[in-house]
This record gives C-alpha cells, sequence and structure tokens, in this order.
C-alpha cells in the first residue's frame, strides 16, 4: 500500500499543475508553521504553561492552533474564530430567510456567505483577542500591563487569525483540498513528534513497559481503521428516473441512488460538545467565581459523568447538526424535479417522510460512533496506563477525515488526466 501511494504521488509530481498545487500548499505549510514559532511581543512565556493547561477551551485551542497557543505566538487563535463564524452561518440559514435564499443560489450566493464569514471572522477573533488579553493580564502574563502593550496584543492577535484564514482560501483556490481543515491537520500532525518523544521518556522513566506501548500501538491502528470506515461507510437509496422524449431523443430510465453518510455531521458535533463542557472551566478562569469553581470541579474529566454528559452532547448535536446540512426535504423536491423516484414510493412527501426516518436510523449509528471516538483518551489511558494521550478522538476525527479529503482531490486530478488513480 504504502509503495502504491508513493509510486502515485511520483506521477502526481510529473504533472505541471497538479505539481505545482502541491508545492503551493507545502509553502503555505512553511508560512503557517513560522508563524507558530513567533511570539507575541511583551508576554512573559514562563507564565503561559500554568494559564494554557490542558482540560479547559485553551487545550481545545492549543490543538486547532498547532501548539501556537501553548507559546503565545501569532497564529495563537488558529482559524477556531472562522471556524465559529462558518457554524454561525450555517445556523442562520434556519431563521433567517435570506441567508437561506443565498444558500439555494449556487455559486453567487456562496460567495455573499464566505463575504460575510470573513466579517464574522474578524468581528469573533477580535472579541476572543480581547478575552485571551484580559485573562493573560489577571494571570501576571505581561512584562508591562499597559493600555499600549495590551492593544498590541488585541492586533497582533487578530491579525494572525486573519492572515491565516486567507492562507486557508490561498490553499483551496490554488493548493489542493479544503485550506481551512488543511492548516487544523498540519497543526495536528505537527504535534505527533512531541507524542513520540513523551512515549519515549515515559519508557525509559519506568512509567510504562513495552506491552503497554505495543496495546497502544494495536489499538491506535484498530481505531484508525474504524474511523476510515465509517467515514466512508454510506447507506445507498436507489432512485429511478422516468423516461421522457425532448424533440427526437429519449432521456431518463437510468438508475442512480442517494448516499446517505453515517458520519453525516462530521467533527462538528465533536467540537459543540467539548466546548459546552469547557464554558464552566473557562468561565472560572475568567471570573474566579466561587460558585463557578465548584460547577468546575463537578464537570473535572476524572469523573464518570463528565465523560457520559459528554457523549449524550454529541449524540444532540449529531441529530442537530445532521437536520442542518441533510434535508429530506429538500432532497425530495431535488428527485421529484428531475423527474425520479424512490422504487416503491410516490414523489413528493412520501419521499420526504421516507428519507427523514432512513436518515434517523444511520444518524443512530454515526452519533454513537462520534461518542465512542470522543472518549478514546480515557479508554486508552486505563488500557495502556499512558497519561496525557493528547492525540484524541477530536484529532483523529480531523486528520482521518482531512487525509481521506486529500486524496480524493488528488485521485481527481490524476483521473481527469487520463492517469491511474492516486490508489489501485
Amino acid at each position: 500500500m504504502a509503495t502504491q501511494v508513493a509510486s502515485s504521488m511520483g506521477r502526481a509530481m510529473q504533472l505541471g499543475d497538479l505539481r505545482r498545487r502541491i508545492l503551493y500548499t507545502i509553502l503555505m505549510f512553511a508560512v503557517f508553521r513560522l508563524g507558530v514559532h513567533i511570539p507575541v511581543p511583551g508576554i512573559n512565556e514562563s507564565v503561559l504553561p500554568s494559564l494554557f493547561k490542558q482540560g479547559t477551551f485553551f487545550g481545545l485551542l492549543n490543538l486547532f492552533s498547532g501548539g501556537a497557543l501553548g507559546v503565545f505566538a501569532v497564529f495563537a487563535m488558529g482559524v477556531t474564530p472562522y471556524i465559529n463564524a462558518s457554524i454561525i452561518m450555517q445556523l442562520l440559514t434556519l431563521v433567517i430567510p435570506q441567508v437561506e435564499a443565498w444558500q439555494k443560489e449556487g455559486p453567487e450566493g456562496q460567495k455573499r456567505i464566505n463575504e460575510w464569514t470573513r466579517y464574522g471572522t474578524v468581528i469573533l477573533g477580535l472579541i476572543q483577542a480581547v478575552a485571551l488579553t484580559v485573562y493573560l493580564r489577571d494571570g501576571g502574563a505581561f512584562l508591562s500591563p499597559n493600555l499600549a502593550s495590551m492593544a498590541v496584543v488585541v492586533v497582533v492577535l487578530t491579525a494572525g487569525t486573519v492572515l491565516l484564514m486567507w492562507i486557508g482560501e490561498q490553499i483551496t483556490e490554488s493548493g489542493i483540498g479544503n485550506g481551512i481543515s488543511l492548516l487544523i491537520f498540519a497543526g495536528i500532525i505537527s504535534r505527533i513528534p512531541t507524542g513520540i518523544g513523551n512515549l519515549y521518556t515515559y519508557i525509559t522513566s519506568g512509567r510504562i513497559t513495552w506491552w503497554n506501548l505495543l496495546l497502544f500501538c494495536a489499538l491506535a491502528v484498530l481505531i484508525v481503521a474504524a474511523v476510515v470506515a465509517v467515514t466512508q461507510a454510506a447507506l445507498r437509496v436507489p432512485v429511478q428516473y422516468a423516461k421522457r422524449v425532448v424533440g427526437r431523443r429519449m432521456y431518463g430510465g437510468a438508475s442512480s441512488y442517494i448516499p446517505i453518510r453515517v458520519n453525516q455531521a462530521g467533527v462538528i458535533p465533536v467540537i459543540f460538545a467539548a466546548s459546552v463542557l469547557t464554558v464552566p472551566l473557562t468561565l472560572t478562569s475568567f471570573t474566579k467565581s466561587a460558585w463557578l469553581s465548584r460547577v468546575a470541579a463537578a464537570f473535572s474529566p476524572q469523573y464518570v459523568w463528565y465523560w457520559l454528559i459528554y457523549a449524550a452532547l454529541i449524540i444532540a448535536f449529531t441529530f442537530f447538526y445532521t437536520s442542518i446540512v441533510w434535508n429530506p426535504n429538500d432532497v425530495a423536491d431535488n428527485i421529484k424535479k428531475y423527474g425520479g423516484f424512490i422504487p416503491g414510493l410516490r414523489p413528493g412527501r412520501p419521499t420526504a417522510e421516507y428519507l427523514g426516518r432512513v436518515l434517523e436510523r444511520v444518524t443512530v449509528l454515526g452519533a454513537i460512533f462520534l461518542a465512542a471516538i470522543a472518549v478514546l483518551p480515557v479508554i486508552f489511558s486505563s488500557a495502556t496506563n499512558i497519561p496525557n494521550i493528547n492525540f484524541g478522538g477530536t484529532a483523529l476525527l480531523i486528520v482521518v477525515g482531512v487525509a481521506l479529503d486529500t486524496m480524493m482531490q488528488i485521485e481527481g486530478h490524476l483521473l481527469m488526466r487520463h492517469y491511474q488513480g492516486f490508489i489501485r
């Protein structure tokens, strides 16, 4: 398999356009990693580890920023404001008819949605930068805590997020795949060497044995295989198109299918649930309230009910988000519009009701899968005695999903030029 992938990559590099796209993406990755190591001026780095510890919302931010938040670099906020703005725009399609109309207008409507997403990214980035600046000031991280130095930090953080958004859009247009997803992918992958170094330290210090490491590797391979299988799994609903005569030619009469993916919502429900559970911890860090401290202690990851609530939230958000991105009524209308029907069902409302029932049953499997993947760090830690496994369920879902999507992008470029596919 590795030999086939290497051979296909060699053929891909022989294509001028595809080679330029790959090299451009690598160049943008280099710019991203350079920004991760440029610190924000005026900050005492020795205070940062105690402020941005794991188990809070800052741990999730540090994951998406590729470790930039841990050293408070110019890309410390990562693309989180852009992700939040994109999610908000998707939610607005349910409550604002104009945004819903843009979504149905095709490329022109998508341009408007992208434009407003950029505006939302700047606003959310500015708010988040101010909040982080205040948090750092209260934590004693400023070398000179005055208004000018705080303003510099806010401007630098916001500009870093806007620059990352621009880099992501450039990768999408001139590189390979979704640029924002690839930036998150690169940030997560960059932390693997650190994780390997930690494992080596645990072994040499005697905290874990070689059997623990072998068990960890075996579980990791099984979980990655399961994530790949479920990510690509889809239920195919057959659709038959009626024959119709246009002029002297006959069209239609073909059979097709509608794929309903098991994991229709992707990693978004996991991000939602993690954000909700870290709200008490984050608010405690900002407000220092006594009752919030008690609530935060009750929601500590060391308790079983934390993971039960976490799994329940993931399942609930999976159903909610799937209902947004996949509307059975719209799908049924499109089938009817093009003269199609599901065998045994009348077009229109009966088709929509059937698709809704199928979607609910498939979503149950996807929701349970996401909830199981999200609690992987606990399972791995208890089974292998390896503490602080940072490469958890959220990171695994993102890495596998983006890797598969990128492979499909390269596959498409190769097939368009009459080459054999990326994978034989």
